[in-house]
């Protein structure tokens, strides 16, 4: 069975507060690890009222502590926003306290704007080091060496799985020479996705932690019981992104019956390309587009968004995804079956 996870922004819906979406996160990890979710991880963003996963190592405690078997992890920390050493104590606890269950997903983009990138301390070229960082946080969590002056404790030897996250050829390009796995970011920007999933296949390097290639794919599922209802759910997504565009960033805007009244035709045509890996409908319609679409990537496992204003909606969203998952096949099974 294809493992699919997923992806929490810990979205603050119009309407509610940053508490009511840590709590609502907390309520879908639950939920997730009812429903046999591979693992369940958040991102950080910063300076955004929408998204209340700034602190992603707390929001990560907080849901590894409330849950007691899913996998949980960062999708991923920025690591240029940080000193490696500090993010190898924060993993490193999280990996003392949940052994066996957390992962470390890393992304080289800010997460921010600028001015919030200053804030943090951080120079903003910080991200031209990104191999570097990577190479010495997963230093930090491994074996102590002989000789090492400066370790993380806790942090040392607890090994915590690392992911390369990214849009783009050059995560791919450095995830196939570490030997890591490859998380892309086809559910807010698909355009290089086979281009980059084709460079890192080709040119992976077994590791220790991977001995072959692990490509996770990004996507929207939104699904609901009729096909009209997940596509009016979806209207909070597709406002979300034209809202990006016209530099008016807020809280997850409440659904609309008729979005074409709601953008342009160029934000539409803007905001469709971005969202053009998202698979919108009843069971069915899911089934059939997401195994078009794991046929078409090969991907090895799916991480999934969904930004639906309604907590309730949300949860049915994935129920609905669960009782989909039972019928997928990986793409590999599904050419010779």
């Amino acid at each position: 069975m294809l493992p699919i996870s997923i992806l929490d922004l810990a979205h603050v819906p119009e309407g509610s507060t940053p508490a009511d979406a840590l709590r609502n996160t907390l309520d879908l990890a639950r939920n997730a690890e009812r429903l046999g979710y591979e693992r369940f991880w958040l991102a950080e963003h910063h300076n955004m009222i929408g998204i209340a996963s700034a602190a992603t190592s707390v929001v990560i405690g907080y849901v590894a502590g409330g849950t007691s078997t899913i996998r949980v992890g960062a999708g991923g920390i920025m690591l240029p926003n940080h000193s490696p050493l500090v993010i190898a104590e924060q993993f490193g606890t999280l990996a003392t306290l949940y052994p066996g269950r957390i992962d470390l997903g890393l992304g080289r983009a800010p997460g921010t704007d600028q001015r919030t990138l200053r804030a943090l301390r951080r120079d903003p070229n910080s991200a031209d080091s990104f191999p570097q960082d990577v190479l010495e946080l997963q230093a930090l969590l491994g074996p102590l060496q002989p000789g090492q002056v400066v370790q993380a404790v806790p942090g040392t030897d607890t090994n915590v799985p690392l992911w390369i996250l990214g849009s783009s050829l050059f995560g791919a390009q450095l995830a196939a020479m570490l030997g890591l796995p490859y998380g892309f970011a086809s559910h807010f920007a698909p355009e290089a996705l086979m281009q980059a999933v084709a460079v890192y296949r080709a040119r992976f390097q077994p590791s220790q932690q991977c001995a072959k290639s692990y490509v996770m794919a990004g996507v929207n599922v939104i699904a609901a019981d009729t096909d009209a209802e997940a596509r009016r759910l979806f209207t909070s997504v597709q406002q979300t992104f034209t809202n990006m565009f016209r530099g008016t960033r807020g809280r997850l805007p409440a659904p609309i019956d008729d979005i074409e009244t709601y953008w342009s035709p160029m934000e539409k045509v803007q905001a469709s390309a971005m969202l053009a890996c998202s698979f919108v409908g009843d069971a069915e319609t899911v089934r059939e587009r997401l195994q078009a679409f794991i046929d078409r990537t090969g991907a090895d496992e799916l991480m999934v968004a969904a930004a639906i204003h309604d907590h309730g909606a949300r949860v049915r969203s994935y129920e609905i995804l669960a009782e989909v998952r039972r019928q997928l096949r990986p793409a590999e099974a599904r050419a010779v079956g």
